[in-house]
Formats: structure tokens, sequence, C-alpha cells
């Protein structure tokens, strides 16, 4: 399925103000051009809706939805309810700009508390955020999320995971490091068996899982995302801005020792639980 390409807002991006070398980085490959900003790119976003099979009947709750890429193909969906919750003020007016019609709504509130009444979504769906926080805020944020969940709801979950399962704690502690530094924004992965372990402490029983590379900035993975002129655009972009191309250069390294991980589960347990 070829993505409706949401062009970014230069003037509402966070973060916009800095320079190349300090724009944390999936905001900075948004100003390049870049519409696809998940780790395992619009690939994994399809596996993840297809798993999911959100339905009309659905209420859905959409955890930082960026550029609002993944926002339109579940409206596609016309579920019975949208919500978006994003803290940061300019990402919220983005995806807010999308938009419209009664039970649509975006929240400017943090993830680990929505405000949101309980058992109020049928699926729960976040991509690359939990990787970026650290492991006492990801259990916050996931006691939140299932909260939201009805007993049977589905959580999708889109992020960023070790490879190989068994690389050791040495190029763990590395890799984050040198991640970090790349895209100016502390990041934090997990192991998949890591992931899975965090889901259930939470209720959360995994029912589909899809793994492939962080090919992200690939050629390969460019035109699957954007699309000829799409692709085109962000590397005549990358090749005019010398800060910039350094940057993505770094990103592409850091690659290494890393995966994309895609997870759908099914939360357990009754409204009391």
């Amino acid at each position: 399925m070829m993505l409706a390409k949401v062009p970014p807002s230069h003037v509402h991006l966070p973060g916009n103000t800095l320079d190349a070398s300090r724009m944390p980085g999936h905001w900075l490959l948004a100003r390049l051009g870049k519409t696809v900003l998940r780790p395992g790119g619009s690939e994994m976003t399809s596996n993840l809706l297809d798993a999911a099979a959100i339905s009309a009947s659905d209420e859905v709750i959409e955890v930082a939805p960026g550029l609002g890429v993944t926002t339109r193909r579940i409206l596609a969906a016309d579920p019975a309810r949208y919500v978006g919750v994003d803290r940061d003020p300019d990402a919220s007016a983005m995806v807010g700009d999308l938009l419209d019609g009664p039970n649509r709504t975006m929240l400017t509130a943090s993830a680990q508390d929505t405000g949101l009444p309980t058992a109020s979504a049928d699926v729960v769906f976040g991509e690359a955020y939990l990787t970026m926080q650290p492991d006492s805020l990801k259990q916050r944020i996931l006691t939140e999320l299932t909260r939201l969940l009805r007993p049977g709801g589905r959580f999708a979950l889109h992020e960023i995971a070790f490879a190989p399962d068994d690389v050791d704690d040495e190029v763990r502690t590395q890799v984050r490091a040198d991640l970090t530094s790349t895209i100016k924004v502390s990041v934090h992965p997990l192991t998949v068996a890591d992931w899975d372990g965090l889901l259930a402490e939470h209720g959360l029983a995994v029912a589909s899982r899809f793994r492939l590379p962080l090919h992200l900035l690939e050629p390969r993975r460019l035109l699957d995302d954007e699309g000829v002129v799409g692709a085109t655009r962000f590397v005549g972009n990358v090749l005019r801005d010398h800060d910039a191309r350094s940057r993505v250069r770094a990103m592409r390294v850091n690659a290494n020792h890393l995966r994309a991980y895609g997870v759908v589960a099914v939360r357990t347990g009754s409204d009391d639980s």
C-alpha cells in the first residue's frame, strides 16, 4: 500500500529553531523531507496495522503520532473514536490539522499521565516512542497505557531492539552512547526478550511479532517509504546541507547491532486487575 505523503511543516517542527548539528534526529530527517520516521518504515507499520485489525467499532489511542503518516492510515479504517496523545504542542498541532469531524481528538499530554478514562480504548498504537525513554519511564508509560486498554484490547508497539538477541552488555552500552550522541536524544533500546518481558509485566500477551533491519535511510527503504519523488527530494536536501549530511551518515552507521521490532500484544485480565 502506498502511503499518502505528508510534507512536514518546517515552521512547526519541534526543535526547528536549532541548527542541523543540534536538532533531534527524527525532526532533522523530517526537515529534510523524510515523512516516514519509524524504525521499520512503512512495512513494519503495515504489519502492525494488519495484526491490530482496527475496525469501525474500535476506539483508538495513538501515542506520539509524529507527522501523522500512521494517523492517516488509522483514520482510513474509520474507527469509532481516535485520540492522539503528544506532549509537544507543535507536534500536536501538526496532527490536529489532519483531524476532522466528531470523535477525532488530539490531546497535548504526557503518555505517562494522559488524563483519559480507564478502559477507554480497544487499540493503543505507539511507534518509536518507548525506545526514547529510560527504563523507569517505560514502566510508568506502560502502566498508563495498559490502564487505558480494555481487557482483550490490542497494544501495537514499533520500536528498536538490539541485534542479535544475545548481544553482550558492553556492545549495548556503546551502541546506546553512540546513537544518543548521533541523534541528540536519549535512546534506550532493549533486546527482543526484554521488550516481550516488559509487556508481560503489564499484563500484555504478545500475539504477533515482526523483525526488520534498521534500514530507514537505505536506498531501497527510502524508495519504499517515500516514493521516487520523495526519496529524490530527501537525498537532494541532504546533499545540499553539510551538517545534516554528516549526521545522516552517522545515523546509518549506528544501525549496526540494531533492528526494528514490532509487536501486537493483547491485554489480559479484567477491568479491575
